[in-house]
């Protein structure tokens, strides 16, 4: 472990060693670290393994701790201009950055800003799709590390998740409602029994009530086409003596009549469904860059399940959750919304953390954040999207 953290400090050096011209800032990465994720050992993982190499690379770095759940939120609608967002934790502590940035009121300038992650959390979806696999989690936090001071970006798509009343939920992965996830939230509660807590959590959850069915309207829209790309580069301003022209022109030119366009009317359709889960994923985990749709896929379970199918099943889904089984009925939609009937009970897993259920509207918002990759597997996609 020690020579690992030692390569990957050499590698920020040469970063740090670099001449930069005197009238030019140092650049600015603000961290925010949830020392509570990984059962109280991010703290130590990311002062050990994650903040010497940003220091040595040169980077003027801020790292604003969190003291408690939600706290992230608040002081994302605080924060100051920075070239940089690095979130260091697990999947809670990504859901609650996002969602800050994506509910200040400027959120159209901040959500162009890189942001970089570094796993420290006991879940971290988002490392699966951003850096290669590693079985050593020193090598996983350094490799992560250096990737952000690589800058090579991805576009990932975002999911807003509404409530009638509550403020809008962002998520990277997705929301899911039903049996399978109610069950692997308590699997815990079962750590005596080892490596059987899994399958012991779904097993005893068949006991309760069987079958589980979950009840709901969906009303959805389908894909929507991809835009082409915008270049990066602003087109050049063009002289003065073209602009007064243009100002003139527009003061001189007699008001015209607007004619009001046509909207056409939105194709949403309508499904009733009872299933046993619910899932809304978008495709973060399938990134294809030359596709030309953006969609979330909808992923509605049969109900009809055996209770062996279950527990196996359910334990399949810990490693994977938004794996979608045979016999599911699966929808390619770009926003839909979510019924549910009076009085209904449970919770919403959005990004593995727990929400009230409640009637939610779910909107894509595609290519919304840049997320810095391992320059690998940014490889691995052009050279797939060439193929």
């Amino acid at each position: 472990d020690n020579l690992l953290r030692r390569a990957a400090c050499q590698e920020a050096q040469v970063f740090g060693n670099q001449l930069i011209p005197s009238s030019m800032p140092l650049k600015k990465a603000t961290v925010f670290l949830n020392p509570a994720a990984c059962k109280g050992k991010a703290r130590n993982l990311f002062e050990t393994n994650a903040a010497p190499i940003l220091h040595l690379s040169g980077l003027d770095v801020t790292v604003v701790k969190t003291d408690y759940e939600g706290q992230a939120k608040k002081l994302l609608e605080l924060m100051e201009n920075t070239d940089l967002i690095i979130i260091a934790g697990g999947d809670g502590t990504v859901q609650e950055v996002i969602t800050g940035l994506l509910r200040r009121a400027d959120e159209a300038a901040f959500s162009k800003i890189p942001i970089g992650f570094i796993p420290l959390g006991k879940t971290c979806t988002l490392s699966h799709t951003l850096y290669p696999e590693s079985t050593n989690q020193v090598e996983h936090i350094t490799n992560a590390t250096l990737a952000i001071l690589k800058g090579e970006t991805i576009p990932l798509d975002i999911l807003q998740i509404k409530g009638e009343k509550e403020q809008p939920v962002f998520a990277v992965t997705g929301l899911r409602w039903g049996s399978y996830r109610d069950a692997g939230v308590k699997a815990s509660k079962y750590w005596y029994l080892g490596p059987l807590k899994t399958k012991a959590a779904h097993f005893f959850s068949t006991l309760k009530e069987w079958p589980q069915k979950h009840q709901a309207a969906l009303m959805y829209l389908g894909p929507t086409e991809r835009p082409p790309e915008e270049p990066e580069e602003k087109p050049s301003r063009p002289p003065l003596y073209v602009r007064l022209y243009r100002r003139l022109r527009l003061y001189w030119s007699s008001p015209s009549k607007e004619i009001p366009q046509e909207v056409a009317p939105e194709d949403w359709e309508e499904l009733k469904l009872s299933t046993i889960e619910l899932s809304i994923a978008t495709r973060n985990r399938q990134l294809d860059l030359t596709r030309t749709e953006d969609f979330m896929d909808v992923c509605i379970e049969e109900d009809t399940v055996s209770k062996g199918q279950f527990v196996s099943r359910g334990s399949q889904k810990m490693h994977d959750p938004h794996t979608c089984p045979e016999g599911s009925q699966c929808i390619q939609a770009s926003r839909c919304i979510l019924q549910l009937p009076e009085g209904t009970e449970g919770s919403f897993g959005i990004d593995n953390e727990e929400y009230e259920a409640m009637p939610v509207e779910v909107k894509l918002l595609p290519r919304k954040l840049r997320f810095i990759c391992d320059p690998r597997i940014r490889e691995q996609m052009l050279h797939a999207t060439v193929q």
